[in-house]
């Protein structure tokens, strides 16, 4: 059995190399994207993402991040174009952050940091399901969008007001009709790059898609996610914060920018 992985220092990403000897490999996310080395694919389409909201399940405080799960048994919510061939339904969505808002982001741009990053999880329909998909090589494309401290953001709120019902590790609620959609930037200009998850099992099979814009978030909404916890209820108290693995060699891979 791997012991438990987590961001403290006994269990953090520095340690994930002894139970997941991938963390190694040749194609691990995240990275910093150089916008000056990125190169322009002319060849790249538009991202098309497609989102039904009541596909929107529940909300889970998995004790590394919190989560909203999203039924995928059909073709309702989907992301198609961009980098990838075929159709890749959205699973789920989660984010990482820090204990400051000078950091949390897992990419960084030209080494600059932001406070939080999103990511919208999809899988390759030509697998059978996504437990079928996450390990293969072209199984996951999945959509990173950065937050950066602004004005306080009423769309995020709506999962920020869940927050108190899902404290604790391993809690969940029902979380119904969101619109994913909501929490993209206006402008769908990316970067994008072969990479893995960046959580073990750190599986290389993850298409990234790293929109160039921001979305806003205030530093009282920042606030909200970190009075959240890693810990069970009746366990020490453990604020959930720093839980995003740093940028990770790029090893010869290109990126590729939709934009000039």
């Amino acid at each position: 059995v791997t012991m438990s992985w987590g961001y403290e220092a006994e269990n953090g990403p520095q340690t994930w190399a002894k139970s997941f000897s991938i963390a190694d490999g040749a194609r691990q996310s995240p990275i910093n994207i150089v916008p000056g080395q990125a190169t322009h694919d002319a060849g790249l389409k538009p991202l098309h993402l497609k989102y039904d909201p009541a596909t929107c399940l529940e909300i889970l405080n998995n004790g590394h991040s919190i989560q909203v799960t999203f039924a995928d048994d059909t073709d309702r919510s989907t992301l198609t174009d961009g980098p990838v061939s075929g159709k890749f339904r959205l699973k789920q969505f989660h984010f990482h952050w820090g204990a400051s808002d000078d950091k949390g982001s897992e990419h960084t741009v030209a080494g600059i940091t932001y406070p939080a990053e999103l990511h919208l999880v999809h899988w390759n329909t030509k697998y059978q399901s996504f437990g079928e998909a996450v390990d293969k090589p072209d199984g996951l494309a999945v959509v990173g969008v950065f937050l950066k401290i602004g004005g306080k953001n009423p769309k995020l709120q709506k999962i920020l007001d869940a927050f108190d019902a899902i404290k604790s590790k391993g809690k969940q609620t029902s979380f119904a009709n969101f619109d994913p959609s909501t929490l993209l930037p206006d402008c769908l200009d990316y970067w994008t790059y072969e990479g893995s998850l960046t959580t073990p099992p750190l599986y290389e099979s993850v298409t990234w898609i790293v929109c160039k814009d921001p979305i806003s978030v205030s530093s009282e909404q920042m606030a909200k996610f970190r009075s959240l916890l890693f810990s069970a209820e009746g366990e020490a108290k453990c604020c959930m914060v720093d839980n995003y693995r740093p940028p990770q060699p790029l090893k010869g891979r290109s990126v590729r920018a939709s934009f000039k």
